[in-house]
């Protein structure tokens, strides 16, 4: 009579040798974007003495919070899923960009300035812009859903998120604009025939940013959408993210006497962390 083998030793399916690929990922880009936000931040208090006005250290800010954002995001969807939405993000924005420049629509007529924001991909698009804009949307989108986190289940959610989201990236231009044109001249508004300005941004930037952050929502929500039935635990990622990019623009702002924008964002800042922690501690509500 032949022996008999047992089998249940052996493993049906062969080690992943990518398992928890995504948590050291995430945490050595997120180790990177502290440092250089940490080295930007600083460069902004001692730039006479220290990197000086140097071009490279705001690109590396740029691409680490990019690149821990996208790492975060994977962490809760598909990674193809994340990097398509970002495609569609930086390519949207990109178009929006590059049509701004040379019609002057929507944002207002502008020029930008290639010694302080890089190098362009093609005349008039800087690279910089696409991959501001998907930072910008990620992270806004992350703090509207953790600030709604408790009304997951009820109608309308979805909608919900999208406008908050738009309302956040209009919030988020009223600092970044007289930082990126007092500050850092990465851009120059040219004189438009609107009676005011918000420090030299014509007003209709603002209109022209939450029109396309909502059309580019529409195109992008449906991949980001998580089909996971189960609640996760609150995503405070996003919120750290956002926190630590307005921390550069309250520096450069308050360290340049701009109070008006100085006091703008830092009650931003305090009002969108106390309804993030509020909207992540609530019960969630079913429909």
């Amino acid at each position: 009579m032949p022996r008999r083998v047992d089998l249940k030793h052996i493993p049906v399916r062969a080690p992943n040798p990518f398992a928890g690929w995504q948590q050291k990922v995430h945490v050595g880009l997120t180790t990177l974007f502290l440092s250089a936000a940490a080295l930007a931040c600083l460069n902004l208090w001692i730039s006479n003495r220290f990197l000086g006005m140097r071009p490279w250290l705001d690109g590396l800010l740029l691409v680490s919070a990019a690149a821990t954002s996208m790492a975060a995001l994977c962490r809760q969807l598909p990674a193809q899923n994340v990097i398509f939405g970002s495609f569609l993000i930086g390519f949207c924005a990109g178009a929006v960009t590059a049509i701004n420049g040379l019609a002057g629509v929507p944002f207002g007529p502008l020029e930008y300035q290639r010694d302080n924001i890089g190098q362009f991909i093609f005349y008039p698009l800087p690279w910089a812009i696409p991959v501001l804009w998907v930072v910008i949307l990620l992270n806004a989108r992350g703090v509207a859903r953790l600030m709604l986190r408790s009304q997951r289940h009820t109608s309308n959610y979805g909608f919900r998120v999208m406008g908050l989201t738009v309302l956040l990236v209009v919030i988020f231009q009223l600092s970044l604009q007289p930082y990126a044109t007092e500050i850092k001249q990465y851009w120059t508004w040219k004189p438009t025939k609107l009676p005011s300005s918000w420090y030299t941004t014509p007003w209709t930037n603002l209109l022209g940013c939450g029109v396309m952050t909502l059309l580019i929502l529409l195109f992008v929500t449906p991949v980001l959408i998580s089909k996971s039935p189960a609640p996760r635990p609150p995503a405070y990622h996003p919120l750290l993210v956002w926190e630590l990019l307005n921390l550069q623009l309250l520096s450069g702002t308050f360290r340049q006497h701009l109070w008006g924008v100085s006091g703008l964002t830092l009650a931003q800042m305090i009002v969108i962390a106390a309804l993030s922690w509020i909207g992540s501690r609530g019960r969630i509500r079913e429909a």
